[in-house]
């Protein structure tokens, strides 16, 4: 999944950055309030972390520009202001979520996540499909309740988006755009490659090409 991740504190956010790429994320980084408001409206992010004091824009103000012009991008407030009447003014701003600082990085991934699999209608604390069950604390894949396969980074944040939208038809270039960060090269075949390697753990039934249009992940091979 691609995260945008907005803190004008470099320290802070280069650490988190860390923290979140290990968890599996493709992030991406903002540093003062017009970047973030341009590249949340340009670019395919899953999830946005957005402080609210920022430089050159306030937090609120981005967040209420990309509702104005009917942005979803699930957004989680990250900020200092304690203040009971600040949260309720990032939750009419259009926040889905707000944690305080200082917080727990583990309590920010799981409210990640958690926001990521209500945004794709999902249910519980782990993603499921027809025998196959998604750790993404280890990152690692259960086929049938047997012994753990082990995923590459790739291979999972691959597998991850392609379980949050089972059946759907996936192109190329979609699945670039949320597995990788904004570095990659998009005219790179290894989405390719790493189809391959899934087809090899997961079974070649379980990912479909449909040919001119992109792959579909089936969530059920009956």
């Amino acid at each position: 999944m691609r995260l945008l991740l907005v803190e004008d504190d470099e320290e802070l956010s280069e650490s988190l950055q860390k923290e979140l790429v290990h968890k599996g994320f493709a992030v991406d980084q903002a540093y003062n309030g017009v970047d973030a408001e341009f590249m949340g409206d340009e670019e395919s992010y899953d999830i946005a972390i957005l402080d609210l004091g920022l430089p050159q824009r306030s937090g609120l103000e981005v967040l209420e520009n990309w509702r104005s012009k009917e942005n979803k991008l699930p957004v989680i407030i990250l900020t200092a202001r304690d203040a009971w009447h600040e949260r309720i003014d990032g939750f009419k701003a259009g926040a889905d979520d707000y944690l305080g600082k200082p917080f727990h990085v583990e309590e920010l991934i799981m409210r990640v996540q958690a926001l990521i699999r209500r945004t794709h209608d999902m249910t519980g604390q782990s993603l499921h499909c027809d025998g196959l069950r998604l750790d993404e604390e280890y990152q690692q894949l259960i086929i049938n309740e047997q012994s753990p396969v082990q995923l590459t980074g790739t291979e999972f944040r691959l597998l991850r988006y392609f379980m949050l939208n089972q059946s759907k038809v996936l192109s190329k270039s979609r699945l670039i755009e949320h597995v990788y960060d904004q570095d990659f090269d998009k005219d790179s075949n290894l989405i390719e490659v790493y189809i391959r390697r899934l087809r090899d753990k997961l079974g070649k039934q379980r990912i479909v090409t449909r040919r001119g249009q992109g792959y579909v992940f089936m969530d059920t091979l009956k």
